[in-house]
């Protein structure tokens, strides 16, 4: 099975660097790109079109919520993983988002981010 495609989005390098490394351990998930803002996220998720996009809901230069629509609005079945310290119920998106849009805390360990790219792209472990 061909690794999952994944794009990391978010303005704290030690994070990305800590998920890029998770990605790697397990082998089913392959990190085409990176990004430290909301605007790079948005040029890179219609470049490299990855499988899912791992973005953070507070970046500079464009938030997360921003850059989400954007990059739904160019690509309709782009997935995205919106990490936030939020809980969900206090994020307000736009309904034509909702189907492809899942949401992560950033407390969640390793085996929550793996399970959760997962159960959205459909994959199986």
């Amino acid at each position: 099975m061909p690794a999952i495609r994944v794009l990391l989005a978010d303005d704290h390098t030690l994070f990305r660097q800590g998920l890029r490394q998770i990605c790697e351990i397990t082998g089913d998930f392959l990190v085409v790109g990176e990004a430290a803002d909301g605007e790079v996220a948005v040029h890179l998720a219609k470049e490299l079109k990855p499988d899912v996009i791992l973005i953070d809901i507070n970046m500079p230069r464009l938030n997360g919520i921003q850059a989400t629509a954007r990059i739904v609005e160019a690509n309709p079945d782009a997935r995205v993983i919106v990490l936030t310290i939020l809980s969900p119920g206090s994020v307000h998106l736009r309904r034509d988002q909702g189907r492809r849009q899942r949401y992560l805390l950033k407390n969640a360990d390793a085996q929550e981010l793996i399970e959760g790219y997962g159960t959205y792209t459909g994959a199986k472990r």
